[in-house]
């Protein structure tokens, strides 16, 4: 018997990210990658508790952009709920200089397009996904 591969959800507002970050965790070996878009869940295009319900994934890597302090809000809201329970999220942002001075020190993994922010994400879904 096989084990199921943890689904990945990847989040962002760019839609050149999140194909960038799709076939990178892909490329590296994680086959269950979703995708979403925050824009999409804010403005009730799409349901996040649906959209969790359908896909089930065991971690996220969400993006936090402009308005940065609204859009951490944000996440704080749905990471409070119980359909986020028992599930594993890393922060990505584009400036985390700025997230940090609006909303306090984060741990989130700043993204500017170098190859070597990449790994960082993968580092961080590999060390996530075995501490189960």
């Amino acid at each position: 018997m096989t084990a199921i591969e943890p689904v990945i959800a990847v989040i962002n507002s760019s839609e050149d990210t999140v194909e960038m970050l799709r076939a990178f965790l892909q490329h590296h070996g994680f086959s269950a990658v979703v995708t979403g878009h925050v824009t999409a869940f804010k403005r009730g295009d799409e349901s996040f508790l649906n959209y969790v319900a359908e896909h089930d994934p065991a971690l996220f890597v969400w993006d936090i952009g402009i308005p940065y302090e609204q859009n951490w809000r944000f996440l704080e809201l749905l990471l409070s709920s119980d359909a986020m329970k028992g599930r594993k999220v890393i922060v990505t942002t584009t400036n985390k200089k700025q997230l940090d001075q609006l909303v306090g020190p984060t741990e989130t993994i700043e993204i500017v397009g170098k190859p070597y922010d990449l790994e960082l994400v993968l580092k961080a879904v590999e060390s996530a996904l075995r501490t189960g």
